[in-house]
C-alpha cells in the first residue's frame, strides 16, 4: 500500500509544478505576441510620425485590454517568485500534512493580489494615457514621469517597509508557523499574505514599466530576475541598494 501510493504522490507532485510553468510560459507567449503588435505601432509610428499616434488615439487600448495585459505580466513576472513559497507547501503535502488542492489555493491568494495590482495599474495607464504622459503602447511620452517614475523606484529602495517586506519574503517556512491549518481557505490565506508581501517589496519596480515602456520584454524579463534575485537573498541588501542608486542616478540622468 505504501509503496504503491509513494509514485502516485511522486506523479501528482510533478504534474502539480508543470501545470504551474505551463501556465507561466503561456502568460509570456500571450506578453510576446501583445509585443508584436506594439512593435508594429511603434513602427507605423516612426514612418507615420505624430500624425499617426492622433489617428490611433480612437483605437487606443480599452481599460479590459489594459487589465488583461497587466494581468498576463503579473503572472509572468510574479508567479515564479513564488516558487519558494509553493515549494515549501508542497514538501507539506508530500509529506501528507497537506490538501493537495491547498497548493492552487495558495497560489489563488498569491495572485490575487497581484491581479487587484493589475487593476490598479490599468487604471493608471488608463488616466495617463489620457493625460497624454503615455502613448498608446504603453511606453512614457513624458521626461518628468521618466525620470519621477525612476526615481521614486530608487528612493522605495532603501525605505524599512521595502527591506522589512524582502525579509519576511526569504522565509516562507514562517508563513505556516504557528497557526498551522490544512484548510483551502487557510492555504488561499497565507497566500494573500505572501501576495501582499511581494508586493511591498517589488511595486515599485513593476511601475518601471510605464517609463520604460509597459509592453517591453526586455525590462520585464529583467525586472522579473531581478525581483526573484532579491526576494531569495541572491541580490543581498547591499545589492538593492546600489539598484536604489542607480534607478536615482538614471533619474537625474533623464531629467538633466
Amino acid at each position: 500500500m505504501i509503496a504503491g501510493t509513494a509514485p502516485d504522490l511522486g506523479a501528482q507532485r510533478a504534474l502539480r509544478w508543470a501545470l504551474f510553468y505551463a501556465g507561466i510560459a503561456g502568460a509570456w507567449l500571450a506578453l510576446a505576441a501583445l509585443h508584436l503588435d506594439f512593435t508594429r505601432l511603434r513602427i507605423g509610428s516612426s514612418l507615420a510620425g505624430d500624425a499617426f499616434w492622433r489617428a490611433l488615439c480612437a483605437s487606443a487600448p480599452s481599460f479590459p485590454a489594459m487589465l488583461a495585459m497587466w494581468s498576463l505580466m503579473s503572472v509572468g513576472m510574479m508567479a515564479p517568485a513564488a516558487v519558494p513559497l509553493l515549494r515549501t507547501y508542497d514538501d507539506l503535502v508530500h509529506a501528507r500534512a497537506a490538501n493537495a488542492r491547498g497548493f492552487w489555493a495558495l497560489l489563488a491568494g498569491f495572485l490575487a493580489v497581484w491581479l487587484a495590482f493589475s487593476l490598479a495599474a490599468a487604471g493608471a495607464q488608463l488616466a495617463l494615457q489620457r493625460a497624454g504622459l503615455v502613448a498608446p503602447d504603453g511606453s512614457s511620452s513624458s521626461r518628468a514621469l521618466t525620470s519621477a517614475l525612476l526615481a521614486l523606484a530608487g528612493a522605495y529602495q532603501f525605505t524599512p517597509l521595502k527591506h522589512a517586506c524582502l525579509r519576511a519574503c526569504r522565509a516562507p517556512i514562517t508563513r505556516f508557523l504557528g497557526d498551522w491549518r490544512g484548510t483551502l481557505a487557510y492555504a488561499f490565506r497565507k497566500g494573500a499574505v505572501e501576495g501582499a508581501l511581494c508586493l511591498g517589496c517589488c511595486w515599485a519596480l513593476m511601475a518601471l514599466g510605464f517609463a520604460l515602456g509597459v509592453m517591453n520584454l526586455a525590462f520585464m524579463g529583467l525586472a522579473m530576475l531581478v525581483m526573484i534575485a532579491e526576494k531569495t537573498g541572491a541580490l543581498g541588501a547591499r545589492g538593492t541598494r546600489v539598484l536604489g542608486a542607480a534607478l536615482c542616478a538614471a533619474s537625474l540622468a533623464v531629467w538633466l
